[in-house]
């Protein structure tokens, strides 16, 4: 995984359906840098000019990527990142990217892993703040009395993910109409 430096960068954009709703992948020349849900608060990720590139490699890499991950066929991505953020944000971030399909850990967890057993809190807000969204696995991050945890796709998006990731959610997606978008999906038995 490669990082770098935000520069006034010009974004590319395109969008795509998923089953957890539309997806607005965003890339510079220098990699992928967010992933944002459809009702994403501009804050929580801020990105200087975007431009729309619906030919943009680095998107339709990942929007095929993310396809075959819905599709049950890929269970760890292999794409190059821009992120945009602190040094902090930017180690969490790489926590967040080394926890294994199908596996989840703990607030504390993480923080433990960068050496920072304290920074439990500070974990939490950088975890809010991945703008990699689905790729950079924060929906892997639950609570310690592993209950689920706030999430910016929310909590119904993170059930179904983590269902996704179990195999389960494969066989009722495929028994559905191929319009669904997984609605059915909730927090319970995540």
């Amino acid at each position: 995984m490669k990082t770098t430096k935000e520069k006034q960068t010009t974004y590319s954009y395109k969008t795509m359906k998923s089953p957890v709703g539309r997806l607005k992948l965003v890339a510079s020349e220098r990699g992928l840098a967010a992933i944002l849900w459809e009702n994403d608060d501009p804050k929580r990720v801020p990105l200087a000019l975007l431009v729309e590139d619906k030919n943009h490699p680095v998107l339709r890499e990942t929007e095929r990527q993310l396809n075959d991950y819905f599709a049950g066929k890929l269970k760890k991505f292999s794409l190059k990142f821009d992120f945009a953020g602190t040094e902090f944000q930017k180690e969490v971030w790489r926590a967040l990217a080394a926890i294994p399909f199908g596996e989840t850990r703990s607030y504390g967890d993480i923080a433990r892993q960068i050496g920072r057993p304290k920074a439990v809190r500070a974990v939490g807000a950088a975890n809010g703040r991945n703008p990699i969204s689905i790729i950079v696995p924060c929906h892997r991050v639950i609570g310690s009395d592993g209950k689920l945890t706030g999430f910016a796709g929310g909590l119904a998006t993170k059930a179904f993910l983590l269902k996704t990731e179990s195999g389960k959610e494969h066989l009722q997606r495929r028994l559905r109409p191929s319009g669904s978008h997984g609605a059915a999906a909730s927090p319970s038995g995540a």
